[in-house]
């Protein structure tokens, strides 16, 4: 979340920025103006708030100032101590009274404005285009050339028509074992799967990643302070009854929760974790051409990155160029033609300050299709997990704690890399070639028909 300073200090800000993103902290409120009032109404939640604070701080000093004078009574005659006691009693017992009313109070006033001021989203980089739909997205720059499947006589097939021809793919049985949208990986898809998981890897750990496997399940809290919503009826997330844990729909949560409470030395950063994991997400209203197969799917294998730097813009942000330069070089390296986008501001996920996403060349549906993003959420995520940095010492005095930023980036999320590559590797014959980078990886240069009964 924001720093409650800035609603304090530059509440217009927050209003503009709201308009922005097109987020809406009070669902209640209605009308063009919806903005202002509720900007307005985290003002007064904040203000009533340190009202009862201030309240409950003088009630405090009013118990301690009978306290000393029940001490000084003490030191009277026992004869004169009963009448200069009673008052002090009577007002004690009532000052206890009233501190219990405000801190209960004030308890509830801070948790309501709290849980609203979480819903407020991250500030927006100045240069992230302005809008609330895919069309205000830019295009930053375009990779490579889709092939000219006309020229060679053929039409494109899409890739679950590819898969199931090739015996690649099973997704009768996974929808009979765990329901629609799950499935299995079958035969060289196995083998390319993991091949792409190492490939990812090694490019990680070429660039300075420390490489995890990283848990599936993760806290309530650890998820919520990344910016993900485990509750309601909006959620993309699987909970698991009884507990307080969730199914992680990315490495995200998990790297990002490993630092959780914790101050770093500066010398540390920035720190580079690359995790691999299983993602889970229920995709709900997900539907469509576009989301068939193995685009959108509930279960899926992605290597992360994930980055605390400083928190100097200059360092985040060039942080930032790095991990996108990461994604480029391994979807260049796959042969795969793409586009970087700049997301606008109305497409950004409540953490982001700033996000590109890849899109590849899918010719089964002739256009492009995201396979990767890459997000600088700066302090916000690392406020709520209260992850922060000392910065180095200048002159022998130990410096005050400040909050780090953290930064995440798809590698690859083998799903959908799949996905591109059989489309973009058929040939004629029926059969689909392997990008040379994964070759050493998965032992075979092509997955070819299979003959009646393999």
């Amino acid at each position: 979340m924001l720093d409650i300073k800035l609603l304090r200090e530059d509440p217009q800000r927050i209003c503009e920025n709201l308009v922005h993103r097109n987020v809406r902290p009070f669902s209640d409120l209605k009308g063009s103006d919806w903005a202002a009032r509720s900007v307005e109404r985290l003002v007064e939640l904040d203000a009533r708030y340190r009202r009862l604070l201030a309240e409950a701080e003088d009630n405090n000093r009013q118990q301690n100032e009978n306290s000393a004078a029940m001490q000084q009574v003490a030191r009277l005659a026992k004869a004169d101590q009963p009448a200069a006691r009673l008052p002090l009693i009577q007002t004690g017992a009532r000052l206890k009274v009233k501190g219990k009313e405000l801190d209960s109070e004030t308890a509830s006033v801070k948790n309501e404005r709290d849980e609203a001021w979480r819903r407020v989203p991250n500030l927006t980089h100045p240069d992230s285009p302005r809008g609330h739909t895919d069309e205000h997205n830019v295009v930053v720059r375009t990779v490579g050339s889709p092939r000219d499947f006309e020229a060679e006589g053929l039409t494109p097939r899409d890739h679950l028509e590819i898969a199931e021809e090739l015996a690649l793919v099973d997704f009768p049985s996974g929808a009979k074992v765990a329901g629609q949208k799950f499935y299995y990986l079958k035969n060289e898809a196995v083998l390319l799967d993991m091949a792409l998981q190492r490939f990812a890897l090694e490019i990680a750990r070429k660039h300075g990643f420390t490489l995890h496997t990283t848990p599936d399940l993760a806290r309530h809290d650890i998820l919520a302070g990344l910016g993900f919503n485990p509750r309601g009826e909006s959620t993309q997330v699987y909970s698991v009854e009884n507990t307080d844990l969730c199914l992680v729909g990315t490495a995200e949560i998990t790297l990002g929760g490993m630092l959780a409470d914790e101050i770093l030395e500066e010398s540390r950063l920035p720190i580079l974790l690359a995790g691999l994991s299983h993602c889970f997400r229920t995709e709900a209203g997900a539907a469509g051409k576009e989301s068939r197969g193995l685009y959108r799917v509930h279960q899926f294998t992605k290597v992360e990155l994930f980055a605390f730097t400083t928190d100097n813009a200059d360092d985040s942000e060039a942080m930032h160029r790095r991990l996108l330069a990461i994604e480029e070089e391994i979807f260049s390296a796959l042969e795969i033609p793409y586009q970087v986008l700049d997301m606008a501001a109305g497409d950004l996920a409540n953490p982001a300050y700033r996000k590109f996403d890849i899109e590849g060349w899918m010719p089964g549906r002739a256009k492009y299709g995201e396979l990767t993003s890459t997000s600088n959420c700066t302090d916000y995520q690392a406020r709520r997990l209260n992850i922060r940095f000392r910065p180095d010492s200048t002159d022998g005095k130990k410096q005050k704690p400040r909050t780090v930023h953290m930064l995440n980036g798809t590698a690859v999320a083998t799903s959908r890399a799949l996905v591109a590559i059989l489309e973009n590797n058929q040939q004629a014959d029926g059969s689909v070639t392997i990008p040379s980078v994964l070759q050493a990886f998965c032992g075979f240069d092509r997955i070819s028909p299979r003959g009646p009964g393999q």
